[in-house]
C-alpha cells in the first residue's frame, strides 16, 4: 500500500486553493453516492477513482499546509472508500480491497476514527461477500474489542459477524449474532454514531437474515426475508440499485425452493431494472443464477424460456 509522506508547509506554487479543492471533494460525494443508488455503481466508479486519485497525488507532492493536512486527509480517505465501494458494486474486487485498504490508512494518517471504523468495515463485507469468513470475523472482532466503539458501528460489526458465521454453516452462533444486532437496532442510536451510518436500518438487517439463512441453506426462512428487504428498498429508492440486488437475491432462492411460478414472476419483475441499473454484482449473481436455472432437470419449460430470453 502506497504510504502518504508526511508534509510540512505546502511548496510555494504547488497547490493555492487548498479550502476550495477540499470543497469540490466534498461537493463530489453526494451526486456520486444518489447515482449509485438509483443506477448502480459501474459507471460512476471510474469517477471515483479520478477525484480519489487526483487528491492523493497532490497529498504525494505535499501539496497541502500542515494546518490543512488532517482535513484534506480526512476527505481523501472519504473519496477513496467511496470509490471502493463504486467497484465494488462494478465487480473490480481487487481494486476495490485496495481503495478500502487506502481509505483506511489515510483516515489513521488523519486521525479520523470514524472513517477508519467504515473502511474495517467496508473490508469485513468484501470478506463475506467473496467467501473468507474468517476475515470478516477477524475484523469484526477488532472493531467490537475497541474501546468507546459507537453503538451503531458495533450493529454493523455483529452484522458482519453473523453472516460471516453462517458463511462457516455455524447455524445457532450466527442467528444469535443477527439477533443481537435486530434487538439493538432501536436502542442503538446514540449522538456518537458517525454521519455514514445513517443506512443501518431495518432493511439493511432484513436483508442480511435473509442472506445469511440462504447461506446456511434455509430457503424457507430466507424467502419472507428477503421479499421484506426488497419491498423495504423499493419503498426508498423504486427501481434502484438495491431493489434489483434483492430481488434476484429472492429469485436464487426460489429456485434453491424449485418454487417456478415465483421464479417466472420475480425474473418479469427485475426485467425493466437490467435496463437501467448497471450493477455488475447484481448481474454477476443473475448470470450465476439463471446457470443453476438453467441445469436444473425439474425446471419448466416457460422458465427456462425466460431464462434464455434473460442470459
Amino acid at each position: 500500500m502506497r504510504r502518504v509522506r508526511h508534509a510540512g508547509a505546502a511548496r510555494p506554487g504547488v497547490l493555492t486553493d487548498v479550502d476550495g479543492d477540499l470543497a469540490r471533494m466534498r461537493a463530489a460525494v453526494a451526486p456520486l453516492l444518489e447515482h449509485d443508488n438509483r443506477f448502480g455503481g459501474t459507471a460512476v466508479a471510474p469517477a471515483a477513482v479520478r477525484l480519489w486519485r487526483a487528491g492523493q497525488r497532490t497529498l504525494d507532492r505535499d501539496g497541502v499546509p500542515e494546518r490543512g493536512r488532517a482535513g484534506y486527509l480526512s476527505a481523501v480517505a472519504e473519496l477513496a472508500e467511496i470509490a471502493g465501494w463504486l467497484l465494488f458494486d462494478a465487480g473490480r474486487r481487487d481494486a476495490a480491497r485496495t481503495a478500502f485498504l487506502e481509505s483506511r490508512q489515510l483516515a489513521r494518517q488523519a486521525g479520523d476514527r470514524p472513517m477508519e471504523w467504515f473502511a474495517l468495515d467496508m473490508l469485513a463485507m468484501q470478506d463475506v461477500d467473496e467467501s473468507r469468513p474468517d476475515g470478516a470475523l477477524r475484523i469484526a472482532d477488532e472493531l467490537l474489542t475497541r474501546p468507546g466503539i459507537p453503538p451503531r458501528v458495533a450493529l454493523i460489526a455483529r452484522v458482519r459477524r453473523g453472516r460471516a458465521l453462517a458463511r462457516r454453516g455455524e447455524r445457532r452462533r450466527a442467528l444469535d449474532e443477527l439477533a443481537r444486532a435486530r434487538g439493538a437496532l432501536e436502542d442503538s442510536v446514540s449522538p456518537r454514531d458517525p454521519a455514514w451510518a445513517w443506512w443501518v436500518n431495518d432493511g439493511e438487517i432484513t436483508g442480511h437474515e435473509g442472506e445469511a439463512l440462504l447461506s446456511l441453506g434455509d430457503v424457507t426462512g430466507a424467502i419472507p426475508k428477503l421479499r421484506r428487504a426488497r419491498e423495504l428498498a423499493s419503498g426508498d429508492v423504486p427501481g434502484g440499485r438495491f431493489p434489483l440486488y434483492y430481488g434476484v437475491a429472492l429469485l436464487s432462492a426460489y429456485a434453491s425452493a424449485h418454487a417456478w411460478r415465483e421464479c417466472e414472476a420475480t425474473l418479469l419483475s427485475i426485467g425493466p431494472q437490467l435496463e437501467t441499473v448497471t450493477s455488475e454484482r447484481a448481474r454477476r449473481r443473475l448470470r450465476a443464477t439463471l446457470r443453476d436455472i438453467s441445469r436444473r432437470p425439474d425446471a419448466p419449460a416457460w422458465v427456462s424460456d425466460h431464462v434464455r430470453a434473460e442470459r
